[in-house]
């Protein structure tokens, strides 16, 4: 696993997007349980039906999508396992570091303006002909 923050955008969406948002996103015809991950004011309220709080900022132990994604119950266990799209250690882990982490939300990379960014150090400038080139060279 990655050492720092867990990036929304970077860690948690696509597994969000490839493992629960066919059941529990945009599609209101498709959603289950009435639970919604691909907004954060639905993924961090109770649920109607079980009052069961899907993603507990600083949390994970009280998270029920830590709960599900971690069941041994296949009753309980999230993705279904008739959906063959079981999380790995790896994402599992992800989940609970950036719930742990705050969970923190990211509006959708395309909606985040692009900032400048700070060329690297380079030792052999002779080489650059244009800003690309900084990144290339280091």
């Amino acid at each position: 696993m990655q050492a720092g923050a867990v990036s929304f955008n970077g860690d948690i969406r696509p597994i969000l997007a490839d493992r629960c948002f066919a059941c529990h996103g945009p599609d209101s015809a498709a959603r289950k349980a009435g639970l919604r991950l691909d907004r954060e004011e639905f993924a961090k309220a109770a649920l109607a039906e079980s009052g069961t709080v899907p993603v507990v900022a600083g949390k994970p132990n009280q998270s029920g999508i830590i709960h599900r994604i971690t069941s041994d119950d296949p009753d309980e266990i999230m993705p279904p396992q008739e959906a063959k799209s079981e999380l790995t250690p790896v994402e599992i882990e992800l989940m609970k570091k950036w719930i742990a982490e705050g969970a923190e939300w990211e509006r959708h990379w395309s909606f985040i303006s692009p900032k400048q960014l700070t060329l690297p150090a380079v030792k052999n400038k002779d080489w650059i002909r244009n800003e690309i080139d900084y990144f290339i060279l280091s």
